[in-house]
């Protein structure tokens, strides 16, 4: 007997129905010598450290590091998971021949693997069912050309590697943290420090753009343009700091005429854009309607499943060689849903560039492309992503955007000034993509590009109309999810070592289908928020990050360079052995590092501010040095909870201080309550007294050293 294990009912059914396999049982349908069952996702997982030894119950820093000898597995504690298990067991251990027909990628194999493991079945005959789409003409395909399952088993290795090193990782430094920095305050209420070898460099890079915005001082500058027939003119030297000299030029050419002294035009092509993989499709969708990564992810599954999309979970954005005669057939096809936009298209001489095909550029899986599939009623998110899909693809396959670019120099008194208009020649692919128009702020601020220009003659001369514009630099933006996902995939640009930063550019945090999970926990955590379409830490959030002293633990450096080797393993250019070692010798160098951290008992701490010595005074820990100047001050109590001079030395010497920045004369700590929440504590005085106001309650006088 031949039995196909699924990841999911619903494929089961699907490849059921393709093979015409109709006998439904209790956990699975049989026919034709064939058992086809199914997970329900992962129902194997790792043992819990206490199932190894039940001391390891209780959480102490002497039973860090725990590294298993070996994993031992067991199945996930549910009732039906169970009694599926059971099922799956049965039917593997009677088996002839196993087929895997998990989701063709990582974690599709670990999960196969780990219910072959469990159920004892390593030494039977496996097969592999390798489906980029759940066509019924995908599905006969794929099983007249089964793989040796054996073939995968690099693919495996990393799966397992990536699991297991994310056991060890994120086990021991969440009860390294925990039970280390668990009660910064009074209180009996100890706080779980969740850390994640993926999750906490992504809190990090959040944190990291937080504190920029808030250390952000906004300079005024000042520009000089001219309106001369209507069109804007820049001055095309540097923007002015100070406003005296803007006046100084404005001054200068104020009533003497404006000259052309140049007209050049150029054209420039926009080449169309490319298929989605998974991470683009997630950026796109945000970007144009605020989806979540996550909910864009559950939507292309769902489109998957409903065999109206290929394999969602891809890193690539091209197809191979071998799709070539099906792309015609897709889009006669889709010509009943996008008649207007196919026509154009000569199906016969599709042009298959090196933008889109490409097979040294298609590892597991191809670009995100339609199936030709017509859906019936689908929910508005799956109709949102799959437009989206569906008009990507249209597009890829459109002529280049012709674009005309002029450039027009003119000045006044040889005060030179240059102004832009673009205007579209041939819209090419730019057709399928109309964009909104945009209420400019400021009409006479010249937005290059966004003008429309009438004819100018070199040597023309007019009255112009110049101004000055004031302005102020802005700070960075925080993150939503279409700028983390950027971020996440190109965590090399992350890292301050120019050599390691080009060693890293090519590699990311997390894979396309774990990104949008790496998000929704740290939601979940607490540890950021979303505030409307923007990603904000919170203070739990950064709290964590200025606890971890290792800066490996938080940086993208060192997962990047993890999911890299991940990568090779997978090619069977590396070895599993070797990673799993490296990441032993973190651990253990991890907890030894952080257990050698000791509080100095004979002095406070260091100020934060300028470094000097902090002293306890009658009502209040401040800087020594607040004599020169110094004005930090931190309260002994602060909303009836009173700090220990154990807590002050925790605050300063392990750096406890997320916003411990000293601008101009403000000053922010954060100090864990008992509720495991984070207050504001010895606020700027200037904060102060906002706050009181807005609370309707008299201002009280900062505290005075």
């Amino acid at each position: 007997m031949k039995v196909v294990i699924t990841e999911k009912p619903s494929v089961a059914r699907d490849i059921a129905s393709v093979l015409k396999i109709t006998e439904k049982k209790n956990g699975y349908i049989e026919g034709r010598g064939c058992a086809i069952t199914w997970a329900f996702g992962h129902l194997v997982t790792l043992l819990e450290p206490g199932e190894y030894d039940p001391e390891l119950r209780k959480w102490r820093l002497d039973s860090l590091p725990f590294i298993p000898q070996e994993f031992k597995l067991k199945i996930i504690e549910n009732p039906g998971v169970s009694e599926q298990f059971e099922t799956i067991k049965r039917l593997c251990q009677e088996a002839d021949e196993i087929v895997c027909a998990t989701d063709a990628g990582r974690e599709g194999e670990l999960i196969f693997r780990y219910i072959l493991a469990l159920s004892e079945c390593e030494d039977k005959p496996i097969k592999r069912l390798w489906l980029s789409s759940m066509t019924t003409d995908a599905i006969q395909e794929a099983f007249k050309d089964l793989k040796d399952g054996h073939d995968y088993d690099p693919l495996y290795a990393a799966a397992k590697c990536r699991s297991e090193s994310d056991w060890i990782v994120g086990l021991n430094a969440t009860r390294f943290f925990t039970v280390r920095h668990g009660r910064l305050a009074s209180g009996d209420d100890r706080v779980l420090w969740s850390i994640g070898r993926v999750q906490t460099p992504v809190l990090a890079m959040i944190v990291q753009r937080d504190d920029e915005i808030m250390k952000f001082r906004p300079k005024p500058f000042w520009e000089l343009t001219t309106k001369y027939r209507d069109v804007v003119f820049k001055y095309t030297g540097d923007r002015f700091e100070k406003l005296e000299r803007a006046q100084e030029l404005l001054d200068k050419i104020t009533g003497n005429p404006f000259t052309i002294t140049g007209v050049s035009g150029k054209q420039k092509k926009e080449q169309p854009p490319q298929l989605f993989d998974l991470t683009t499709l997630q950026r796109e969708i945000n970007k144009s309607h605020g989806l979540s990564a996550a909910d864009t992810l559950a939507a292309t599954q769902n489109l998957y499943e409903s065999k109206l999309v290929t394999y969602p979970r891809t890193d690539s954005r091209y197809l191979s060689a071998d799709m070539k005669p099906r792309i015609p057939k897709i889009f006669q096809a889709l010509e009943r849903l996008r008649p207007e936009q196919i026509q154009p298209l000569d199906l016969s001489k599709l042009p298959f560039t090196k933008r889109i095909v490409d097979d040294k550029k298609v590892t597991d899986h191809h670009a995100i492309i339609p199936t030709g599939i017509i859906p019936g009623s689908i929910g508005p998110n799956e109709q949102m992503v799959y437009n989206a899909i569906v008009t990507q693809f249209i597009a890829a396959f459109y002529p280049v955007c012709l674009k005309k670019i002029t450039t027009v120099n003119g000045e006044s008194v040889e005060v030179k000034f240059q102004a832009k208009g673009t205007v579209i020649v041939e819209p090419g692919w730019s057709v399928l993509f109309p964009k909104k128009k945009k209420k400019k702020k400021n009409p006479d601020a010249g937005e290059d590009d966004e003008q429309t220009l009438p004819t100018f003659e070199k040597g023309e001369n007019g009255p112009h109309e110049p101004a000055t514009r004031e302005g102020k630099t802005k700070p960075p933006q925080a993150f939503n999810e279409n700028s983390l996902l950027g971020a996440m995939e190109a965590a090399g640009k992350w890292v301050d070592d120019d050599t390691l930063r080009e060693a890293l550019k090519e590699r990311g945090i997390g894979t396309p289908a774990t990104r949008a999970a790496i998000i929704e926990t740290l939601l979940r955590r607490n540890y950021i928020r979303r505030e409307k379409k923007q990603i904000r830490a919170t203070d739990m959030g950064r709290c964590l990050i200025a606890l971890i002293q290792d800066p490996l633990l938080k940086s993208p450096e060192m997962t990047g360079e993890w999911e890299e080797k991940l990568k090779q393993i997978e090619r069977g250019e590396a070895q599993a052995d070797d990673f799993m070692g490296g990441i032993f010798d973190y651990t253990r160098g991890l907890i030894e590092s952080g257990t050698s951290t000791k509080l100095n008992l004979d002095e406070l701490g260091n100020c934060p501010t300028c470094g000097k010595k902090v002293i306890r005074g009658k009502t209040a820990y401040g800087c020594s040095g607040w004599k020169e100047g110094c004005k930090f001050v931190l309260p002994m109590e602060y909303k009836g909870i009173k700090l220990t001079r154990n807590q002050v030395q925790v605050l300063l010497q392990m750096r406890v201080l997320p916003y411990a920045i000293h601008i101009e004369d403000e000053l922010r700590l954060l100090l864990l309550s008992t509720q495991g929440d984070l207050m504001d504590i010895a606020l700027p005085s200037a904060d102060r007294q906002k706050s009181a106001k807005e609370e309707g309650r008299p201002a009280k006088k900062p505290t005075k050293k």
